[in-house]
């Protein structure tokens, strides 16, 4: 049998902070438990302390044992015949008194009644008679398992606790009481203003109502002190504000966080409910199970019973024996089963209340009411079906958790806690160089922008990313080294002070939105500005044309990024024709159409039109007589005869058509002889033209992921040529003539099927960088450590291939 205290394990009562997730029926519940547990404890009591079973034999004397039973004991008259007593026709009072008084002898000593109790406990009374308290237990500890069963399932239980958990540190933080309060005062001045006015502005009422409304309004009115000193009560004030932001607004501002997380968390799924729908199922089908069984054994439980004993053991075949427990425990069954009757009821009620109740959301309508505070957002799911359970326990708890899901309570908060959380010194940590070499601070999902900030004066770039409610104010004239200010998903107002300095100083502004209304007004007047990268949707849906104001003002810009969905280029750019020299067009596979706009940018350097989903290279490109760099990365070209015509792009020195579908190059690419970088990367050129290798001032050329079987010969003639890559192709074999690329720093060949390498390879006398991992390579020439600048470090093959070289020669490369 189990101990009590050891019972302790399965209620949900050893932590009493999950009592808030208990409705009253649980609780009614828990109680019917003890009750039944108690039923079943007492009976194992009985059956463990006092004796089982008493039996007395039936004498030989009688009819055969199969006519023998011990229903006349139970009776009003005793058969005789059955114990072995003579029949008397004509009793009398005296033969009554003699047969009560001797009774009937049979010769059977202690050890011998001890023998039969014992085994016709075990042979003859029923199993549910000697079992059914164990049975109350078994299964009261099945219903207590069950009733905390979602409290304990792995996938509830960290749930439940966290909720528990921060539900109560809600109730008793301070700052629900102060939130409250201030809630609470700012409607009691507001009642206060409409008293006055009934009171005073109706001079036609009553004298009594008037001296009522009267009495009530002063009832509201501070005392006579505090309106003889309001400058005091306003320091007494921010003197209990910073207290509290000293003390509590650390551990306001942390709990704010732990709800986001877990209403975001616990919004997900229904996974709570499920279990707690599951376990009161189970619950329902135990109760069926048992006033089943149980209604149909109880009459089993009977005070006598007959038992057969081998006649050898004893002289007597059959015995009646008294089931001494049998009554008592008769009447605790049928009470056991209206507990479990009762309990069943429960079970429906829950299931009832699951299934007809909206537990699926929860509002803070009554909430929003009372306090005023309307930005309470509802909760649905899980977090809704713990409101509710908590609701049933005390209302007054959901109430208090609302002040932490509004976020009017939490920018309060936000106020009194941000200035002193990020001090200088600890903004000064986060300073670090970004790609553009400047001292840049990142400052990410912070509830806004600290004024300290305006502190740290050798910032460069300040960049905020997904900062609420930012006002940027007059203070930003202390950063006198800002010159870049990145705004990712940041929407950002401006003091006007602030704008006029940023106006003059700033040079670089990043910003990243989601549509053309989160752009700012105030970028399009920022007169220095000298590069400008805009991020985000510039496309109205319905239009379908890029919106972008007019870029007019912006006399100083020179650089312009557009990283969006653009049907095509924004007439605004042409704003600033005269003066842009670098245009980045991102468009992330948008099909990109007009370009009439280009033609203007007659100043232009530098030209990216990135993931337009261009088939051909556009004539308006051809234009740009200044064009000395052109990107058309991540398009759909499959061919670029047109490359004729880039001739008249003179300056041009660098064209990057990788990332295309690109077949072959034509043969008049020859005619780009100021050409120093192409890019071929990532396209299914099978061949190169012979008119590529007259481009003598190729400095980098990159033929890497095509489908090239082979080098030309003519590869020899870029002498200036100091990059290579061949990576992830399908050649064989090395021309000769590659090796006298004397100038070569970096030749690339992985990925191949190279079987030898040249020992011509140490005419490259300024390689720096040699790469041939996941070739067919059986061993490197010797050779190889001719190579006066190579180093291991930039000697990249197989660690097996390596290690074939002589000891002298991997200990040249290695040391140099």
């Amino acid at each position: 049998m189990i101990p009590v205290n050891e019972l302790r394990h399965f209620a949900v009562d050893q932590n009493p902070r999950l009592r808030v997730l208990k409705p009253w029926w649980d609780v009614f519940a828990e109680y019917l438990c003890v009750a039944m547990l108690m039923i079943g404890v007492f009976g194992c009591t009985l059956q463990l302390t006092q004796d089982k079973i008493a039996c007395l034999p039936t004498h030989l004397s009688a009819p055969s044992p199969e006519d023998i039973n011990c229903d006349h004991i139970t009776g009003n008259h005793v058969n005789r015949s059955h114990l072995g007593l003579p029949t008397d026709p004509n009793p009398s009072p005296h033969s009554s008194m003699v047969r009560e008084f001797f009774g009937l002898k049979n010769n059977l000593d202690l050890h011998q009644y001890v023998f039969v109790n014992h085994i016709c406990y075990e042979m003859a009374l029923h199993w549910y008679a000697k079992y059914f308290p164990y049975l109350v237990v078994i299964h009261t500890l099945v219903f207590m398992i069950c009733s905390s069963f979602w409290f304990k399932f792995p996938g509830t239980s960290s749930k439940i606790e966290l909720f528990v958990s921060i539900l109560g540190q809600c109730f008793d933080s301070p700052w629900t009481t102060r939130a409250l309060s201030e809630v609470s005062e700012e409607r009691r001045e507001e009642k206060l203003v409409i008293l006055r006015e009934n009171a005073f502005l109706k001079s036609s009422s009553s004298s009594a109502d008037y001296a009522a409304r009267e009495e009530e309004v002063a009832g509201l009115l501070p005392s006579a002190s505090v309106k003889s000193n309001p400058e005091k009560k306003l320091a007494e004030q921010q003197a209990d504000a910073s207290t509290l932001d000293k003390k509590e607004g650390e551990q306001a501002k942390a709990l704010f966080e732990k709800v986001k997380k877990f209403r975001h968390h616990v919004e997900e799924a229904d996974l709570l409910y499920l279990m707690y729908v599951l376990q009161t199922v189970l619950k329902v089908l135990n109760v069926a199970l048992i006033i089943i069984y149980t209604a149909a054994l109880v009459p089993n439980i009977q005070i006598v019973v007959r038992c057969s004993v081998p006649e050898d053991l004893t002289g007597y075949e059959i015995f009646c024996c008294s089931h001494t427990k049998a009554h008592l425990f008769s009447k605790l069954a049928y009470c056991y089963i209206c507990f479990v009757g009762i309990y069943g009821l429960l079970c429906i009620y829950t299931l009832y209340w699951l299934f007809h109740r909206p537990l699926k959301e929860y509002s803070f309508d009554v909430m929003r009411l009372e306090t005023g505070i309307n930005d309470i957002p509802d909760v649905k799911n899980d977090f809704a079906f713990l409101l509710h359970l908590s609701d049933q326990y005390d209302a007054l708890y959901a109430k208090r958790f609302a002040v932490f899901l509004s976020e009017v309570s939490e920018s309060r908060l936000r106020q009194m806690n941000l200035n002193h959380e990020w001090g200088a010194e600890k903004l000064r940590q986060r300073l670090a160089k970004n790609a553009q070499n400047r001292l840049e601070l990142h400052l990410f999902m912070l509830p806004g922008l600290p004024d300290t900030v305006f502190e740290v004066t050798e910032v460069e770039s300040l960049k905020l990313e997904l900062l609420s409610d930012v006002t940027i104010p007059a203070t930003i004239s202390q950063l006198a080294a800002l010159q870049e200010l990145s705004l990712i998903h940041c929407p950002t107002k401006l003091q006007l002070a602030a704008l006029n300095h940023l106006r003059e100083n700033l040079r670089v502004l990043r910003l990243t939105f989601d549509g053309p209304e989160q752009v700012p007004g105030w970028i399009y007047s920022l007169q220095g500005l000298e590069e400008l990268h805009l991020t985000g949707s510039l496309t109205h849906e319905l239009s379908r044309s890029a919106s972008l104001d007019t870029l007019k003002e912006l006399k100083s810009l020179k650089v312009l990024t557009l990283r969006n969905h653009l049907p095509k280029i924004p007439q605004s750019v042409a704003d600033i024709g005269g003066r842009l020299q670098k245009l980045c067009i991102y468009n992330e596979g948008t099909k990109l159409q007009a370009f009439s706009s280009l033609k203007k940018l007659s100043n232009l350097i530098s030209l990216e039109l990135v993931g337009c989903e261009l088939e051909r290279i556009p004539h308006a490109v051809f234009s740009l007589s200044n064009l000395q760099e052109l990107d058309l990365k991540d398009n759909r070209l499959t061919s670029v005869e047109e490359i004729l015509s880039l001739q008249h792009c003179r300056r041009l020195v660098s064209l990057k058509l990788w990332h295309n579908s690109i077949v072959y190059i034509p043969d008049h690419i020859r005619k780009l002889r100021a050409l120093e970088c192409l890019y071929l990367r990532c396209n299914k050129i099978h061949s190169l033209p012979p008119g590529l290798f007259y481009c003598t001032k190729l400095r980098h050329l990159d033929l890497s992921q095509n489908l090239l079987t082979s080098i030309p010969l003519d590869v020899g003639i870029l002498q200036g040529l100091q990059y290579l890559s061949v990576d992830s192709n399908s050649v064989d074999s090395l021309p000769d003539e590659l090796f006298f690329l004397k100038r070569l720093k970096t030749l690339v060949l992985s990925n191949n099927q190279i079987a030898s390498l040249s020992p011509k390879v140490s005419s490259l006398t300024q390689l720096v960088r040699l790469e041939l991992k996941g070739n067919n390579l059986e061993a490197l020439p010797p050779e190889i450590g001719d190579c006066p600048l190579l180093r291991r470090s930039g000697l990249v093959v197989e660690d097996a291939i390596f290690d074939l070289l002589p000891p002298d020669i991997r200990d040249r490369i290695k040391d140099g």
